[in-house]
């Protein structure tokens, strides 16, 4: 084990800081101390918690409201009732409006009335000429049938022109207002049509609203119980946030300093050992395999028990020997727990291998 090896030593100091302000640390964190017993639900807040819950449940009394309300609007909510009424008023309009729309005579002798009118008509004109023949002695000539014709003739036609052309006008403006009364009235029904579907719509929307007052009292009560669960966890959560940062105070500071040394191979060797002192037993060295790095076996023991090369972790130096995992299998009894490593007896370990050499 001879030669030499450089190996890098890392020391570092620390410091306290906040040591003169410890006391009056120590003083705030004792405060908060004794405020843990005091981060429960208070009375008050219990009370309060205690008023929702009732209040809540207060308004299952406007459920029956509520129900009957998206009861109606599901059906239509009463848009429709007054359309039988309208279509009645329709229908009555349509039955005293459709003879006169749908006529198309329009003769002025078959209108009711126009007889009579002529009548008088043709009795004043013939007075007026019979009297005038009577009076220049020539009544019931020739002459006096004609002239009395031309009168008659003069007389009426103004009459049946204009009850024509009335007529005429009466069934035209009959035929259009009984079509607009049929866009109105459709008009009329559409709208109270839409009208229900918009309150079935609404009823629909409504049926949530109803669930959730009738779930009022239970979602409730469960939204007052977390918050009387976490308002201790927000009041040591606050606690917390004080504490934590103060408790944190007292970090310290420190530094590093390097140097570089060189050893013997036996001094590299005592480093080691020294190091794993912690680990070792007389006549037991930890040998488990955890502790070892680039392991590479490098021949067998006269029992065939394996021999390897590796390196403690974290040390530089190779070293020749055993695994405690292997001897673990033909001699249990040579190994031992060290610390929570497998460590060798080397000497129980070999005896095997000396007697077959």
């Amino acid at each position: 084990m001879g030669g030499t090896s450089s190996t890098q030593q890392t020391q570092s100091s620390t410091t306290a800081p906040w040591a003169p302000a410890q006391g009056v640390l120590t003083g705030i964190l004792g405060q908060l101390q004794g405020q843990i017993g005091n981060t429960g639900v208070t009375p008050t807040e219990n009370s309060a918690l205690n008023t929702i819950i009732g209040n809540a449940n207060g308004t299952s009394q406007f459920n029956p409201a509520i129900n009957s309300s998206t009861a109606s609007l599901l059906a239509g909510g009463g848009a429709l009732n007054q359309a039988p009424a309208v279509q009645a008023a329709y229908n009555a309009y349509g039955a005293q409006t459709s003879p006169l729309a749908s006529n198309t005579d329009y003769n002025p002798m078959n209108t009711p009335g126009i007889g009579t009118q002529l009548q008088a008509v043709n009795d004043a004109i013939t007075q007026q000429i019979n009297g005038q023949f009577a009076g220049a002695g020539r009544d019931l000539s020739g002459y006096n049938q004609k002239a009395l014709a031309t009168g008659l003739a003069q007389g009426e036609a103004p009459i049946l022109t204009a009850q024509y052309n009335q007529n005429v006008q009466n069934q035209q403006g009959a035929a259009g207002n009984l079509y607009n009364a049929a866009n109105t009235n459709a008009g009329i029904l559409s709208g109270l049509q839409q009208q229900a579907v918009q309150n079935q719509q609404a009823g629909v929307n409504q049926v949530g609203t109803g669930l959730q007052a009738q779930n009022a009292g239970a979602s409730t009560a469960i939204a007052a119980e977390m918050q009387r669960l976490g308002i201790p966890v927000q009041n040591l959560g606050l606690l917390a946030n004080i504490g934590v940062p103060i408790a944190g105070l007292g970090g310290q500071s420190s530094g590093q300093s390097n140097g570089t040394s060189t050893m013997s191979g036996a001094q590299q060797f005592g480093l080691i050992a020294g190091g794993l002192g912690s680990l070792f037993k007389p006549n037991i060295t930890v040998s488990d395999r955890r502790a070892k790095e680039d392991i590479t076996q490098v021949g067998t023991l006269f029992d065939g028990t394996p021999v390897y090369r590796y390196r403690y972790i974290g040390h530089p130096a190779f070293l020749i020997g055993v695994m405690a995992q292997d001897i673990e299998k033909t001699t249990p009894e040579a190994v031992h727990e060290v610390n929570g490593f497998k460590a060798v007896d080397y000497k129980l370990a070999t005896d095997r291998a000396v007697e077959a050499a």
